[in-house]
């Protein structure tokens, strides 16, 4: 299993935009980074967990967890001339863009924010809090989950 962590505007789609989905699905559609693609076409499977962190907002961090529902196929969102993330460069027969399904697994009993996670030294290395790194997407080792999920009991100083 691979852990991953994705991040999301909560003013465009937050955690409780999945919850109210059927079936708390959702397909991840419109990133547009070929780093992240590679990541969702090539690395993301079936049940690999994944948190879910909003970002860009008051409080960036942490809110919940889900799961890859279904792995990754064409981001149809970018053959549509009237959709954000229209890319003319991409068609059905040579799609250039992937997306994958999520589905909503729970809501952290507590945020973990970004500025807690930097002050950790066993995340020194998770992209997440590495200087310039804006990925929406990145990988998450285990050892980084597990720590992470640590947090979500403990009180901040």
């Amino acid at each position: 299993m691979n852990y991953w962590l994705m991040k999301s505007e909560p003013d465009t789609f937050g955690i409780n935009d999945l919850c109210n989905r059927p079936n708390q699905t959702e397909h991840w559609d419109g990133v547009r980074n070929y780093q992240a693609r590679n990541m969702m076409r090539d690395d993301m499977k079936l049940g690999d967990q994944v948190f879910f962190y909003h970002s860009n907002c008051e409080e960036p961090g942490i809110v919940g967890i889900m799961e890859i529902a279904k792995e990754g196929y064409p981001d149809f969102s970018a053959f549509f001339p009237t959709d954000t993330h229209f890319d003319p460069k991409s068609d059905p027969e040579h799609p250039r863009w992937i997306m994958v399904d999520v589905k909503y697994v729970r809501t952290l009993s507590r945020e973990i924010p970004l500025k807690e996670l930097k002050g950790y030294e066993q995340l020194a290395e998770l992209p997440l809090v590495r200087r310039g790194n804006r990925l929406s997407i990145m990988p998450v080792s285990k050892e980084q989950w597990d720590f992470i999920l640590s947090l979500e009991a403990q009180r901040p100083d």
